[in-house]
């Protein structure tokens, strides 16, 4: 007798935790006596059948430490549904019907969809047109509203700690400024949490416009007490007061973010006359193993995804909220942009200890 499956897939930017979470998914289901089927390289697995592997032990044995996912992911295709902040698009219809095909052809029931606002978007509307869904929130910006923390930040945030610990030595040593631009396109966890854990004495997050000038002062400051160096930290998406973020055209028709820690070190200098230096660190906040709760999270995460499912709770979200995982209509949780508050208790501790954030 051929056993009921679920399917599961891994949609948009890779991060740290993934892994936990398919292991999670699998362990959980075959607890329940169902099958999983992996479906590779994102919603676009569901158009090519031949792409989809049946996930048992064997598969995810040994993969909760590791970085990325071993089915592979994508941010592009015939299944983007988010073109933006705040814009969407609709999947279309012969897709869905495509995909429903699909996966009834592969004796699928409810398929579970791990991934961020623009996939959770597109989980919307495959369930809205009748197909079974359970999303799993993953971003390493924690921005999403529905859930107090995804898996995969607390990695990014320790990618950013560890720069900063590494360039405090070189700015010392050289007296200079050092400039670090992370990830963070509207919300500014993680410049926030990875900045105030590794000292920096700057931080620049989407939620707090800045001012060159003032970013300037708090340099000379460090330098009328002695203290030589000072760190920087820039999420890529903050803007100056009285300028724009900087965006960049790609051939999709989006906007790369990306380039404000150069812009913000040369008005240091300028400003200052003091030498500076602009690191990004780009993707490696994607990359490695994950930190030891976003491996708990992640497989938290996944076993609630397969309880759902096998409640009938489809059209469901998992959410960590106090401390439990939970559940949240996906409805509810898509769109919904979970930023940095500039007057709440982080922002606040981070000005008591005399970090800056060029307001």
């Amino acid at each position: 007798m051929t056993k009921q499956r679920l399917g599961v897939l891994t949609s948009g930017g890779d991060c740290p935790g993934l892994n936990a979470v398919l292991r999670g998914v699998v362990l959980a289901a075959e607890k329940h006596g169902l099958e999983v089927v992996g479906f590779r390289d994102g919603f676009e697995g569901l158009l090519a059948p031949a792409s989809s592997v049946l996930l048992d032990r064997t598969q995810i044995a040994g993969i909760a430490p590791r970085g990325g996912t071993i089915l592979g992911t994508t941010n592009r295709g015939h299944f983007v549904a988010k073109v933006g902040a705040g814009e969407k698009a609709v999947v279309p219809a012969d897709v869905i019907e495509n995909s429903r095909r699909v996966l009834s052809d592969a004796g699928v029931l409810a398929l579970i969809v791990v991934g961020g606002d623009g996939s959770m978007t597109t989980a919307l509307q495959l369930q809205q047109a009748g197909i079974n869904c359970i999303g799993v929130p993953k971003t390493i910006d924690n921005d999403l509203e529905a859930t107090a923390m995804t898996f995969g930040f607390d990695s990014a945030a320790n990618a950013v700690m560890d720069a900063v610990d590494r360039l405090h030595t070189t700015a010392t040593s050289h007296n200079r400024a050092m400039v670090l631009e992370v990830m963070g396109r509207h919300a500014g966890w993680i410049a926030l949490h990875g900045g105030v854990a590794g000292g920096a004495h700057v931080i620049l997050i989407p939620e707090i416009p800045f001012d060159y000038d003032i970013i300037a002062e708090a340099v000379r400051r460090r330098e009328a007490r002695g203290v030589h160096g000072a760190i920087v930290v820039v999420a890529e998406g903050a803007r100056p007061r009285d300028g724009q973020q900087m965006l960049h055209p790609t051939v999709s028709g989006e906007f790369r973010f990306g380039g404000m820690g150069e812009v913000v070190a040369r008005e240091i200098t300028a400003r200052t006359g003091k030498e500076t230096r602009c690191t990004i660190l780009g993707h490696l906040q994607r990359g490695g193993a994950p930190t030891l709760l976003d491996r708990i999270l992640g497989t938290r995460f996944g076993v609630k995804a397969v309880n759902l499912a096998v409640e009938g709770k489809f059209g469901s979200m998992v959410s960590y909220q106090n401390y439990q995982v939970r559940d949240v209509p996906i409805a509810d949780a898509v769109n919904r942009l979970r930023l940095v508050p500039p007057d709440g208790e982080m922002v606040q501790t981070a000005r008591d200890v005399e970090i800056c954030f060029g307001d």
